[in-house]
C-alpha cells in the first residue's frame, strides 16, 4: 500500500523538483551544491542519522535549492521527491554525488527490503560519483544494489576533531561511566548493553551506564522506554542507570566528553558516526566486530567481539564477552583512550573529508563541462 508521502512525491514531485533550474545562466566554476531539501537543519536542530553529513559540507558549500549544478544525496536520508530530483537533474545537467551508506537486507529489515532499496539502485546506477561510506557500504551495495559503474572511491564518515575533544569525564577510579548513544531502532542493541553492564558493574560497583538517544523500537517512545526500566529493575541496576532523549550535534559534546567508554552493538552497522565521535573525544569503543565500524576502530582504539557475518540473521554479541572487553579496556585504559584520539584525528578528521568533497565537486563540473 502507497503511503501519502510516497503518493504526494509521485503526483507532485516532477513539478517540484523541475521548477528549481530556472534556466539562469550559472557560471559553471562556481559549485552550487543541492542537498535534497531546501532546509538543512543546523547543529542546533535535533536530526539523525545521514543528515549530519550535509550539516558539515553546508558549512563551506551552502545549501543552493535554486539552480544548483550539483545534487549531492545521502542515501540514508534521501527526500522523498529522490526519484523526480535525480531525474530533473540530469534534464539540467547538472552532477549527481551519491553518499552511498548501508542497504535494506533481510536480517534487519524484514519483509519488503527489496522496495527500500529500489531507489538507492536507481540512484547510483544514475550517479555521477559514489562515495562509499565504508568498504562494508560498497560490498553490501554491490550485493544488494548491484555493482557502481560510474566513478566512486570511500570516504569514512568524519569528525571534527577541534570540536570533539576529550574533557570533562571525572577519574576512572570514581566509577566507569559507559554509554550507548544513537538512534535505537531496534530492542537488541540496548538489551545487549544493559546486560552487559549488569556484568560491570558486578566487577566495578562504581560505574555508571548513560543510554541516550531515540528509542525506537515502539510507536510510542515512552513504551519503549519502559521496557529498558523493567529490564534495568529485572538486574538490580536501575540506581546506575540514566536514559536521555534525543540530542543536538552541539549537545553530543558534553554528552561524550561525560563518558570513559563507549558501547555500540549494532550488528553490520555501515559506519557509525557516533562511534567516530567518540574516538575523538578518546573514548575507546566496545563494539560488535561486523559492518563497517572495525574499519573505523582498527585494533588500537577499542575492543571488538566476534560475531559471525551474514545477512539473514542478526548476531548478537554475548553480554559476558562485552562485559569483558569493557574489562579490558579499563586495564589499559590510558593507552586505548590516546590511541582513539589519535587515531581520529589523523584518518578521520572533517578537514581532509571536506577538502577531498571539493575536490570531487569540482571534478565533476570540469566533466559536466566537457
Amino acid at each position: 500500500m502507497i503511503g501519502f508521502a510516497d503518493l504526494y512525491a509521485k503526483i507532485f514531485g516532477p513539478w517540484i523538483e523541475g521548477r528549481r533550474w530556472t534556466g539562469a545562466n550559472i557560471p559553471t566554476d562556481a559549485i552550487r551544491v543541492f542537498y535534497g531539501r531546501d532546509h538543512v537543519p543546523g547543529r542546533n536542530e535535533v536530526v539523525q542519522g545521514g543528515i549530519v553529513k550535509c550539516q558539515d559540507l553546508a558549512t563551506v558549500f551552502p545549501n543552493t535549492p535554486v539552480d544548483p549544478n550539483i545534487v549531492y544525496l545521502v542515501s540514508s536520508a534521501l527526500p522523498a521527491t529522490a526519484t523526480a530530483l535525480l531525474k530533473a537533474a540530469k534534464r539540467a545537467g547538472a552532477r549527481v554525488v551519491l553518499n552511498q551508506n548501508g542497504v535494506a537486507y533481510p536480517a534487519w529489515h524484514g519483509p519488503g527490503w527489496e522496495s527500500t532499496n529500489k531507489p538507492m539502485k536507481e540512484l547510483i546506477r544514475a550517479a555521477d560519483h559514489v562515495v562509499y561510506q565504508s568498504l562494508f557500504c560498497k560490498m553490501s551495495a554491490d550485493r544488494y544494489l548491484g555493482p557502481c559503474s560510474s566513478s566512486h572511491e570511500i570516504l569514512h564518515n568524519p569528525v571534527d576533531t577541534a570540536v570533539f575533544v576529550p574533557g570533562g569525564a571525572l577519574p576512572l577510579a570514581q566509577g566507569p561511566v559507559i554509554l550507548a548513544s544513537g538512534s535505537h531502532v531496534q530492542f537488541y542493541r540496548v538489551e545487549s548493553v544493559v546486560r552487559a553492564f549488569a556484568l560491570v558493574s558486578g566487577k566495578f560497583p562504581l560505574a555508571r551506564l548513560v543510554l541516550a538517544g531515540h528509542l525506537g523500537w515502539r510507536p510510542d517512545e515512552r513504551e519503549a522506554c519502559g521496557e529498558v526500566l523493567r529490564l534495568c529493575r529485572d538486574l538490580h541496576v536501575e540506581d546506575k542507570v540514566e536514559i536521555r532523549g534525543r540530542y543536538t550535534q552541539e549537545q553530543a559534546i558534553p554528552l561524550l566528553q561525560s563518558a570513559h567508554i563507549l558501547m555500540h552493538t549494532k550488528y553490520n552497522d555501515p559506519c557509525p558516526r557516533m562511534v567516530v565521535e567518540a574516538m575523538s573525544c578518546g573514548l575507546p569503543v566496545v563494539f560488535s566486530a561486523s559492518g563497517g565500524t572495525p574499519e573505523l576502530v582498527g585494533d588500537s582504539a577499542g575492543v571488538g567481539v566476534a560475531v559471525p557475518q551474514g545477512w539473514k540473521k542478526l548476531h548478537i554479541p554475548a553480554p559476558e564477552e562485552l562485559s569483558g572487553a569493557v574489562e579490558t579496556i579499563i586495564g589499559r585504559y590510558d593507552t586505548m583512550s590516546r590511541a582513539a584520539r589519535a587515531r581520529a584525528v589523523e584518518k578521520l578528521d572533517l578537514k581532509s573529508w571536506l577538502d577531498r568533497h571539493g575536490r570531487i565537486f569540482r571534478e565533476q563540473l570540469t566533466a559536466g563541462a566537457g
